[in-house]
C-alpha cells in the first residue's frame, strides 16, 4: 500500500485521473472501474476533459448500484457515471458493463458480471471511496473479504447518507455489487478520499486492524494498492 497526500481536491482528483491516464496509455484495452459519487467526481470531469482517443479500445465495468434503479434515475450509481463521465466520452454501449439493478434475477446479473470480468482477465483499475461505516462499494460491515460480485444488504447509515443524491426522500434497501475479491485482484486497486468528515475512517482503515467488520481495512492487505488523500482526511496518519 503506498499511500499519497494533496493539498487539496483538485490537486487529489487530478493526480487520481493520471494515475488512469497512465494505465491506458499503457494499455489501451483496459478494463476501468471507477465508482460513483461525490468523492471521485473530479476525477470523472477531469477524464471526461482529456484526450477522447486514449478511451477508444477501454471498457468500463460498474462497480455498484441501489437495487431498483438504472442509468434513467437520477441519484443512482449508474446515472452519475453516466453523466459525468461515460456520456462525455462518447462511451459506447458494447464497451460498458453494468448491473441491471431493475432485472428480475440478481444473482444471474452477479453471475454475469463476475463472468465478464473473469474473462478479460480481471479489472486493470478499480477505483473506489470509503463509507463512513468503512465500507467499500457496497460491501457493508461484515462482508467477506473473498466475496464477488453479490446483493447487499444496506445499513442505515448507508440509507441515511445515500439521501444525499436524491431530491427527495428515496427509499433505499439494498444493494447490487462488485465484491471485495474483484478489489483484490485488481491489477491497479485506487482507494480515494478528501475531507474531515473522512479522517476518522481513513485513521481506522490504514492504521487499525485488518477486519471484514471494516471493509477499508483491507487496502492494508494490498502491497500494489494506491490510497489517494487530501491533507485533510490524511491529518491523522
Amino acid at each position: 500500500m503506498t499511500i499519497n497526500t494533496f493539498p487539496d481536491y483538485k490537486t487529489l482528483s487530478e493526480a487520481t485521473a493520471n494515475l488512469i491516464i497512465d494505465v491506458l496509455k499503457q494499455k489501451p484495452e483496459a478494463i476501468i472501474c471507477i465508482a460513483s459519487g461525490d468523492t471521485p467526481l473530479g476525477v470523472c470531469q477531469f477524464l471526461a476533459k482529456s484526450d477522447q482517443k486514449l478511451f477508444e479500445k477501454c471498457t468500463f465495468v460498474g462497480l455498484d448500484e441501489w437495487v431498483g434503479m438504472n442509468e434513467n434515475d437520477e441519484g443512482s450509481c449508474k446515472y452519475g457515471i453516466y453523466q459525468n463521465l461515460l456520456i462525455p466520452l462518447n462511451i459506447p454501449a458494447e464497451r460498458i458493463k453494468y448491473f441491471d439493478a431493475k432485472a428480475q434475477n440478481l444473482a444471474l446479473e452477479c453471475q454475469e458480471i463476475n463472468e465478464f470480468i473473469a474473462s478479460k482477465g480481471g479489472l486493470d483499475v478499480m477505483l473506489v471511496g470509503v463509507g463512513m461505516n468503512g465500507h467499500i462499494a457496497l460491501n457493508e460491515p461484515n462482508t467477506p473479504f473473498g466475496i464477488y460480485a453479490h446483493v447487499s444488504d444496506l445499513e442505515e447509515i448507508t440509507k441515511s447518507v445515500g439521501q444525499k443524491y436524491f431530491t427527495k426522500d428515496t427509499v433505499l434497501t439494498q444493494g447490487i455489487t462488485l465484491g471485495l475479491a474483484h478489489l483484490q485482484e485488481a491489477k491497479l486497486p485506487i482507494l480515494m478520499a478528501n475531507g474531515l468528515r473522512k479522517v476518522a475512517v481513513i485513521n481506522v482503515a490504514l492504521t487499525e486492524k485488518i477486519t471484514e467488520s471494516f471493509p477499508a481495512s483491507i487496502f492494508q492487505k494490498l502491497e500494489h494498492s494506491i490510497v489517494m488523500l487530501d491533507l485533510e482526511a490524511a491529518q491523522k496518519l
